[in-house]
Parts: structure tokens; sequence; C-alpha cells
């Protein structure tokens, strides 16, 4: 008799598939329009997507607990994984509630829209489950499918359709070398289970040089996904082009997914040749910080600065995983939850703001805000001042705890540049607080009130983002119980 798997620990996943395909048809069979020409699918489907992934992430605090692998070791559930699907489905639930009054301003709401970012977190969230090197192909793939088509969503928009197809291009060869890299892990370890693998090295003095040229790919595939330099190219003419709701998404969800996939992949099967890999994810993150820093003062585009500021923020990040060891992990699970809710927030001021019928995106257009609109203004500047890393903002201590990770690990030249790297990138979170409260207003005002559902997403994350530093313990203490389970 056939031994029927434990489906508990995916029940999440599960739930999320089932809840997608019901979406779609509830989508595709109600056809009704409100008396202002918004159907009555694109706003149902979006309200019960938010209601989707509270119930999953629900669900997920049901199944959390040991560390339990399943479907033949495809698929693992432990406190790591727990802690990271939480960020994933809050940051996405917050950016499909950003997401419904833009797209209907716009003109373009679609009920599909909905039904892709639950196919996108489902993508993610087995990600960050995955035990093996094709479960991890399955759910990056599934990800990065819909979030192709999210980043042409305006199809009417010549920049959002360009930024679908550079994005697609692109990805597809990450995937390639992704999947490249996995046929040659395989060739030199004859598995593709990451358990097997860490068995397969333990063994062995010295490994070999194929397999260190597939753990090469590997990881060109993944620091695609996360965007960091080399492999950033995509990430400027992605987040202008995409509609700002898109990039929103784009610059949270799929972000900490991938920042938890490079994680358990380096830590995990390829934990005994951190002495390979080490110099390679230190290059990366220097020059992602560098080049975080030093590119978006250029820049007048307020969504594209926010692209290389988070090329710069995927570098502090990765300075945890050059680390290696637990009290990096716990400091890259820190920093990237804290970079959830001050991106989200950022992005959400973004949204707010329009003028005269059209959407506010340059810099120079925010002069006077913080005369004509001074809540926003001082919400963005909370925001600004979190991303600079400037106390008492949540965004110093997720550096705080990088930097003292690597100075532990006596990686000083490491921390010394990120250090740096953080005083040159206040200069452009800086220069938006002094156009908003120094510069002249414009000629005509932003349009106000904002939106019920932007004013409660900035109002939450500003706030958690202002008073973290009077309860930073439960954070920490539950990142350090994650992190503990990759060792």
């Amino acid at each position: 008799m056939v031994e029927l798997p434990n489906i508990a620990p995916a029940l999440p996943e599960i739930f999320l598939a089932l809840a997608g395909m019901t979406l779609l048809m509830v989508g595709v069979f109600h056809k009704a329009e409100t008396p202002d020409g918004v159907t009555y699918a694109s706003r149902l489907t979006s309200g019960l997507g938010v209601l989707v992934l509270f119930l999953a992430l629900l669900l997920v605090f049901a199944v959390s607990g040991g560390t339990m692998i399943e479907f033949e070791n495809l698929f693992i559930s432990d406190p790591f994984s727990s802690f990271v699907k939480v960020l994933i489905l809050i940051a996405a639930a917050m950016s499909l509630i950003l997401a419904q009054n833009w797209m209907e301003y716009q003109g373009v709401h679609r009920f599909e829209y909905a039904v892709l970012v639950i196919f996108a977190t489902l993508g993610m969230l087995m990600m960050v489950s995955a035990n093996n090197l094709l479960s991890l192909y399955m759910g990056l793939e599934l990800q990065s499918l819909s979030l192709y088509v999210m980043a042409a969503f305006y199809r009417d928009d010549t920049r959002s359709t360009e930024a679908g197809l550079k994005y697609f291009v692109l990805g597809a060869l990450a995937s390639g070398f992704l999947l490249y890299g996995s046929s040659l892990v395989y060739g030199f370890s004859g598995t593709t289970d990451f358990n097997a693998i860490a068995e397969t090295l333990k063994g062995q003095e010295q490994a070999s040089f194929g397999l260190v040229i597939g753990l090469v790919f590997v990881m060109a595939g993944l620091a695609f996904k996360v965007s960091a330099v080399p492999f950033h190219m995509w990430t400027p003419d992605v987040y202008e082009g995409a509609p700002t709701p898109v990039t929103a998404f784009f610059a949270v969800a799929p972000k900490v997914a991938a920042i938890a996939l490079f994680l358990r992949v380096m830590v995990g099967p390829f934990g005994d040749l951190a002495d390979q890999w080490q110099q390679i994810v230190v290059l990366l993150s220097i020059l992602s910080m560098g080049l975080g820093a030093f590119a978006a003062i250029a820049q007048s585009n307020i969504k594209r600065m926010m692209a290389y500021s988070s090329i710069g923020h995927v570098g502090y990040a990765l300075i945890g995983l050059a680390v290696g060891n637990e009290a990096g992990v716990t400091g890259v699970l820190v920093y990237m939850a804290i970079y959830v809710f001050m991106n989200v927030g950022a992005f959400a001021c973004i949204m707010a703001m329009r003028r005269g019928g059209r959407l506010v995106e340059g810099i120079n257009e925010l002069s006077g805000l913080g005369k004509t609109h001074p809540a926003l203004a001082a919400a963005l500047t909370i925001f600004m001042f979190s991303m600079a890393g400037i106390p008492p903002m949540a965004g110093f201590f997720g550096k705080l705890y990088i930097f003292l990770a690597a100075i532990e690990a006596e990686l000083y030249t490491l921390a010394i540049l990120g250090v740096l790297a953080s005083v040159v990138s206040a200069y452009y979170y800086l220069r938006i607080i002094k156009v908003m409260y120094f510069d002249e207003p414009g000629i005509e005002p932003l349009e106000s009130p904002l939106p019920r559902s932007i004013s409660g997403v900035v109002a939450v994350t500003s706030l958690l983002v202002l008073f973290f530093f009077f309860f930073p313990s439960p954070l920490i203490n539950w990142a350090g119980a994650a992190a503990l389970t990759l060792f």
C-alpha cells in the first residue's frame, strides 16, 4: 500500500494554489460593472486576494514548529522558512492593498492582477521551502513567470511593455545559468537533494572543480534574482517602467524570497564550501553597495532612485551571507524584515502623490510637500531616514546587526566599506527631505485627500519604522531562532 505524504507542512502553499485558481474562475465569470466603470471582478478579486494572503499567513503560523521534510525530501518546513514566509505574505498583502486604488485611477484595473500576485507569492513560498535543486527551480519559475506578466501589466504604456520584455529576456538568461549550474552540481555530486549534497561534500577533502563551477553558475542565477551587481542591469529599467504597485511588489516580496533562497542554498548544502564562495559573495556585496550608493545620486526619477537604493540594500544583506554564521544570518533576517516595511511605506507615499490627473515621479516635483501635505512629507521623511540608517529609525538597527556580525567575523574591510557606502547613500535620501521642506511649493498642489487604503498602509508602516527601537527583542529573538535551524 502506497503511503501518502504528510501534506500539513505544505498547507499554506496548497491553500494559495486552490485559492488562486478559484479567484481566476470568479474573475472570468463575474462581468458586471460598477456605476463608475470598474468591474466588480477587479474589486472582488483584489479584496478576496488580500483575505487569501492573510489566511495563508495564519496557516503558516498554524503549521510552524519543528523541522519537517516531506514529498520525497523536496519540501522542508522549518522556523527559517516560516519566518521568511510571514514577511513575504505581509509584503504581498500590503502591495495588493495599494494596487487596487492605483489601478482604478490609471484605468488599468483587471481581475488578473490579484491572481498573478497570489501565484507569484505561491512560487516564493515554494522557493524558501525548497530542499532540492528541482523544487527550487519550480518555485523560482512559478514566481518569475507571474512577475514577467505583472511588469508588462499596463499594456498601453510603452515603458511598461518594455520593462516586461527586458525582465523576461534577462530572467530567461538567469534561469539558464541556474539550470546549467544545477546540472553540473548533479553531475559531479550525483544528487540534487540539499541534504545529500551536504553529506557528499562532508566526505571530500577537496570539492571537485566541476562542482565549484556549477556552484558559481547557481550563484550567478540567484544573484540575478536579488539584483546584485553585476547582475543588476534589469532593475532600474524595470522599476521605472513597470506600474508603480508592481514596482512596490518587486522591491519587497521577491527580494526577500530570493535573499532567503540564497541563504538556504549557500549555508545549507554548500556550507562546507564556504571558503570557496565567501570571496564571491564579498565581491557581490561590495559592488552592490558601491553602485547603489553612487548611481542613485544622479537620478531624477524617484522610482529609478529606489531601484538603485534596493541594489544597495541587497549589498548590505549580502554582508550577512558573507559572514556565513548564525549571527550573520540573523542580521540578514532582521534587516530584510525592516526593509519590507520601510520600502512598502516609501512606495505607498510615492503612489499617493498625484497632480493634475497624473502621477508624480520626479524628485523635483516633491518641492514644498512639507507645507502642502505635512503628514505625507513626515511619513516619507521617516522612511528616508530609515533607509539612510539614521537612528533611532528601524533601518539603523538593521544595518547595525549586519555590521556587528561582519566585525565579529573579522571582515573589517567589508564592514568599513558598508559604513562608507551608507554615508554616501544618505546624500540622495536627505536630498528628498531637502526638496520637500526647503524648496518652494510647485504651482499646482498635489491632490488630496489621500485614498484610505494608501493612508492606512503609510500610517502602519511609518509607526512600525519609527517605534521599532522600543520593542526590538521579539523580532531579533525570532530571527535568531530561525537562523539557528540552518546550522
